[in-house]
């Protein structure tokens, strides 16, 4: 994805105030992926004829880390193992194929059916989300700095929802030598922008998704041009865009959250009536 007005060895610091050119690059040949598989030594096999270079980011989808790490079961165990990934329930709702939860997962996401997925995976099999992607993010970030000496950011996708917006969009559950959020900065006017903070790990992914696509079998994209996010590997993975619960205004769904309220709501009247009764 290029600016065609622009040449790709423009340099946006000589006086242009635009961002830099930017492109993806479909990654192809890792064949499919299965339990005990080299990730890392895999993706960088693939990677190789584009020759890697300092400040690329590369973006590997969840499923593959998943089936790499062994993260299958079998179909009839999903509403088991979503219970098991899930620390809370925030919100389910009922409809005629079923019941859908919305929870919190055992790293903090907050997603459907806490990520248990049946697509692109062998037929009677689901998958769930890996272990902790921050860390297999970071080896496979080793891995590709090894091999090809150069500064390489990864980050690892999945497909979130949206509590205010229908569809769904591919978001960073890891990265490793990716800043993740932008530091807060000023608008063009120099004013401090207070509470503005890209997203830049999940706008990565979500450029990222545009090019693999859900059935395309691409589950790795190169992106270069945003060399400028790419850090040490001891910068903050991914795991800092989970929002702290102390500023989730909306940490429960709507008919939970009414529900709280009534149970709140009577266990004081019975605590006032007791104390009445004593008094």
């Amino acid at each position: 994805m290029t600016d065609p007005g622009r040449s790709a060895d423009h340099d946006p610091g000589q006086g242009d105030s635009r961002g830099p050119d930017l492109e993806l690059r479909a990654v192809r040949g890792m064949g499919e992926i299965r339990p005990g598989n080299d990730l890392p030594a895999i993706v960088a096999d693939a990677l190789a004829p584009l020759a890697p270079q300092d400040g690329d980011i590369v973006v590997v989808t969840s499923k593959v880390v998943s089936k790499a790490e062994g993260r299958i079961r079998p179909a009839a165990e999903r509403e088991q193992a979503i219970t098991e990934e899930s620390v809370r329930l925030v919100a389910s709702r009922a409809h005629p194929g079923g019941i859908t939860r919305i929870v919190e997962h055992r790293t903090g996401l907050v997603l459907a059916a806490a990520g248990v997925d049946a697509s692109n995976t062998d037929d009677g099999t689901i998958l769930l989300l890996p272990v902790d992607s921050d860390a297999s993010a970071r080896a496979i970030a080793e891995r590709l700095r090894s091999r090809f000496g150069a500064a390489i950011g990864v980050v690892v996708s999945d497909t979130l929802g949206r509590a205010w917006r229908v569809g769904q969009t591919d978001v960073a559950i890891g990265a490793a030598g990716v800043r993740v959020l932008e530091p807060v900065g000023t608008d063009a006017n120099g004013r401090p922008l207070l509470v503005t903070a890209p997203a830049i790990a999940d706008e990565i992914a979500g450029a990222a998704e545009l090019v693999a696509g859900k059935a395309d079998g691409v589950p790795v994209v190169l992106v270069r041009g945003l060399g400028r996010h790419v850090t040490d590997l001891d910068e903050p993975g991914a795991r800092r865009l989970v929002r702290p619960p102390g500023d989730d205004m909306f940490r429960l769904g709507s008919d939970e959250a009414y529900r709280a309220g009534r149970e709140a709501g009577r266990i004081d009247a019975l605590a006032e009536a007791g104390a009445q009764h004593a008094g």
